[in-house]
């Protein structure tokens, strides 16, 4: 039986995937969501997930609720495994789902540039999974540091190392320190707090490349007033199950790694018949689209598109604004116009560091300190998907800002 309009299928309910739906809502097409979740993760404040501020639930929301006032894109939960380009179609763990226009928006897993142990060893935050995992690994060292004899054990177990000094270690190092110095200081008073240590190793020679100087000098020097121990040029070797080997033969004996140093695309990709370039993304035509299949269109983390010849980084505002170029081209395409490229508008960075303290880059003019922090906060409240989740972060961000308390200290089961 034909459909009675173009079925777009979108794989992806992330940044990308859900603004090029709501940029198709109410158009003459019918839309379906793929995704092996049935919720969306608001990546920016997964950190605070892993750093015991916030509840999982308040940074995610159900995909279905999204579409709910959108009566031409339905949802479907499954894995993709596997495209027939050729044929315009996709297999998923649900069945064979034909398409007119393809939207890949899948996202990027972790990448740990052939350092041996890191896949098995490390702990990385990318998903949710992953956030509630390296929280539950946190308090469950100090759970063994409290009856744990031998010094040299206990001081492994209470040393937390995070492997990247980009926007997501920054954060997370300086809310892992303020967990560390505030609630679980009082939550294990007979442990001796100078035995905890928080170390950020970045390879490179400053913090948050990609910042003016002056805003990574400010970021590294709150940082160590936290009392992070702030190491540059450490370049990582190797990672085992209780140390982290750097370059030059040093040893820390730690039990917790934080892996956040980079991203790549998904493995799939070289199976999919597209174009793979460095990092695993898929080289995309300035339109989006892929060269070879005019009505197949990469999104976020997934393209591999250079603007003012620098590759465009994998950031939540390249996502969304790709995401409604996408719905803007289809549209675009069914009218018999041509598809028109994409001109990322770059509103600026911004980084968190602790109370009271961020770095932020906006329009070209630098902030740091209080005025930073409450730009933050502001804008990642505005651009969370939901009034019960703003509500539930904002009542969550007052607690812990007013009383000094992380109300998710919670070790979950873990495989």
């Amino acid at each position: 039986m034909a459909r009675e309009s173009p079925r777009v299928v979108i794989v992806g309910a992330g940044f990308a995937g859900l603004w090029a739906a709501r940029g198709l809502a109410g158009a003459p097409v019918q839309v379906l969501l793929v995704d092996r979740n049935n919720f969306h993760t608001f990546l920016p404040l997964l950190y605070q997930v892993a750093a015991a501020e916030l509840e999982p639930e308040a940074i995610a929301y159900p995909v279905r609720s999204i579409l709910r006032r959108m009566p031409n894109v339905d949802f479907l939960l499954a894995e993709v495994d596997g495209l027939d380009l050729a044929g315009q179609q996709i297999q998923t763990s649900a069945g064979t789902i034909p398409y007119d226009f393809l939207l890949l928006a899948a996202g990027s897993t972790n990448h740990f540039f052939g350092v041996p142990g890191g896949r098995e060893h490390a702990f990385p935050l990318k998903t949710m999974a992953d956030a509630v995992a390296l929280r539950s690994q946190i308090l469950d060292c100090y759970e063994q540091a409290a009856h744990q004899t031998d010094p040299e054990q206990r001081r492994q177990a209470l040393t937390f190392t995070i492997v990247g000094g980009g926007p997501t270690g920054v954060e997370f190092a300086g809310a892992l320190a303020e967990l560390i110095n505030g609630p679980l200081r009082k939550d294990y008073p007979r442990l001796n707090n100078q035995e905890s240590r928080v170390l950020l190793l970045e390879a490179q020679d400053a913090l948050l490349p990609g910042l003016p100087p002056r805003l990574q000098a400010y970021a590294r020097a709150r940082l160590q007033q936290m009392g992070v121990e702030v190491e540059l040029g450490a370049q990582v070797e190797e990672i085992t199950d209780s140390a982290v080997h750097i370059a030059g033969g040093r040893i820390i004996p730690t039990e917790t790694v934080a892996w956040t140093a980079g991203v790549q695309g998904l493995s799939e990709t070289s199976a999919w018949e597209l174009p793979v370039v460095r990092g695993r993304r898929v080289a995309v035509l300035p339109t989006l689209q892929s060269p070879d299949h005019s009505n197949v269109y990469l999104l976020g983390d997934l393209a591999s598109l250079e603007q003012a010849g620098r590759a465009l980084p994998m950031v939540a505002s390249v996502a969304t604004q790709q995401g409604k170029l996408a719905a803007q081209n289809i549209l675009r395409q069914l009218r018999g116009q041509p598809p028109l490229p994409f001109r990322y508008h770059d509103k600026g960075s911004m980084v968190t560091i602790g109370r009271n303290a961020a770095v932020a880059h906006i329009f070209g003019r630098s902030f740091t300190g209080f005025p930073a922090w409450i730009l933050w906060l502001g804008v990642h409240l505005f651009n969370l998907i939901g009034f019960r989740n703003r509500l539930l972060v904002m009542l969550n961000w007052a607690w812990d800002y007013f009383f000094f308390e992380r109300a998710v200290r919670l070790i979950l089961p873990r495989q």
